[in-house]
C-alpha cells in the first residue's frame, strides 16, 4: 500500500486501517484512540479557539513542511490572545494518488511539533478525493486553549506610547517557500521560521501582563498586521527601518524577486504591543528565549496619523505603509 486510494476515504476497511496504522500510531492518545467523532474534556476558565487551514505548495520547502506549519500555525493563533494552547484537532482531505511516505513525513513532523508546543491532538478526519480534484494534501487545524493571565490581548487594544517589538528577522518563511517552489538557489539556503511560540509568549507574560496586542505576521507579512492594528485600535504608528531585523540573504532574494520583505509572510515571529514601562522587561524576555534572541523594538504607537503607518528610513525620509493588495505571494501556508 504505497498510495492512497479512493477506498482510503470511504470509511470502510481501508479507512480504519489508514487511521490505525498510520495516524494512531504518530498521534496516539487517550482522547484520540478511542475513534469517536468528537473528543471529551474539562477546561475550567477563559477559553480561546481558532481553526486554520493549510494549502501551501511546495508542501516539503526548507525548515518545514505543511505537518509542522499546520501545528505551529493553530498553536501561534492561539498563543497571540495570551492563552496556553492545550487541545487540537486535525483535519486531512488526501488527493488519490499520494504517496504513503510523504504522508507519514508530514504526520511524523505534526507529532515533533506538537510534543514541542506540549499539545495534543485529541481528533480528527480524513477524506479522500479523485486525483486532480486536490493539490496533493490540505490540513485543518483548529485548537482550543486557556488564558490564565488577567490579560486583554487585541488588535484595538493598543495605547499610545506603546512601543512595538518583532520577535526576530521577518520574510524567512515566505522567501523559502517561494525559492523552493521557483526553483532557485542562492550561496546561502534560507530556511522558513516556523515554530510554536507558546513558551516565548509565556515568558513575555511573566515579565509583565501589560502586553496590549499580539499578532504573528503571517499572511501580507509585518506591514499588513501593523496597518490592521492601526485602524483596529484608531492610532498612528512609527516604526524605524533600521530598527527592523532582515537578514542579508532574505533582503537579497526579495530584491532579485522584487518582493518587498515587510509584506513576506513569517510562521515564527510576532509583533507585540507594550505598555512603555514594561516594554524593556519583555524585550529582555524574549531575548532569553530561543524564538525571541534577536528580538527588536521597532516602533511606537503615535496619537497623530490615525489609522496609518510611517516607516522612517534609513536616509531620514518617510514612507506610508499600506496592507499588502492582491495576493504577493500565493499558497504560501
Amino acid at each position: 500500500m504505497g498510495k492512497i486510494l479512493l477506498a482510503h476515504g470511504s470509511g470502510g476497511k481501508l479507512s480504519h486501517e489508514l487511521i490505525e496504522k498510520y495516524f494512531l500510531p504518530y498521534f496516539k492518545n487517550p482522547f484520540l484512540e478511542l475513534l469517536n467523532d468528537q473528543a471529551v474534556f474539562d477546561v475550567h476558565s477563559r477559553v480561546a479557539f481558532t481553526t486554520d487551514s493549510y494549502v501551501v505548495d511546495p508542501i516539503f520547502f526548507p525548515g518545514g513542511n505543511i505537518g509542522d506549519l499546520a501545528i505551529n500555525g493553530t498553536v501561534n493563533d492561539l498563543s497571540m490572545a495570551g492563552a496556553k494552547p492545550l487541545y487540537l484537532s486535525a483535519g486531512f482531505i488526501l488527493e488519490e494518488g499520494f504517496p504513503i511516505k510523504e504522508l507519514e513525513e508530514i504526520l511524523a513532523s505534526m507529532k515533533k511539533a506538537a510534543d514541542e508546543a506540549s499539545v495534543i491532538i485529541v481528533t480528527g478526519d480524513t477524506k479522500v478525493v479523485n486525483k486532480g480534484k486536490a493539490d496533493k494534501i490540505f490540513i485543518n487545524t483548529s485548537g482550543i486553549g486557556i488564558i490564565e493571565k488577567p490579560v486583554n490581548i487585541s488588535a484595538n487594544n493598543l495605547k499610545i506610547g506603546d512601543k512595538i517589538i518583532i520577535s526576530g528577522a521577518i520574510g524567512e518563511h515566505g522567501i523559502a517557500v517561494m525559492t523552493k517552489r521557483e526553483g532557485l538557489e542562492f550561496k546561502k539556503e534560507i530556511k522558513s521560521d516556523t515554530a510554536p511560540l507558546n513558551s516565548l509568549v509565556a515568558d513575555m507574560l511573566s515579565a509583565s501582563t501589560d502586553i496590549h496586542a499580539l499578532r504573528d505576521p503571517t499572511r501580507g507579512g509585518l506591514a499588513t498586521i501593523l496597518k490592521e492594528f492601526a485602524i483596529s485600535s484608531n492610532v498612528g504608528i512609527v516604526i524605524y527601518e533600521d530598527k527592523i531585523p532582515v537578514k542579508d540573504e532574505v533582503s537579497g532574494a526579495c530584491e532579485i524577486l522584487g518582493l518587498d520583505p515587510l509584506f513576506v509572510a513569517n510562521e515564527g515571529r510576532l509583533i507585540a504591543s507594550v505598555f512603555p514601562e514594561s516594554a524593556e522587561a519583555v524585550l529582555k524576555a524574549m531575548r532569553k528565549n530561543k524564538y525571541g534572541r534577536d528580538a527588536e523594538i521597532i516602533g511606537e504607537v503615535a496619537a497623530e496619523h490615525k489609522g496609518v503607518v510611517i516607516l522612517k528610513t534609513r536616509i531620514g525620509g518617510k514612507r506610508v505603509i499600506d496592507m499588502l493588495m492582491g495576493e504577493q505571494l500565493p499558497r504560501i501556508c
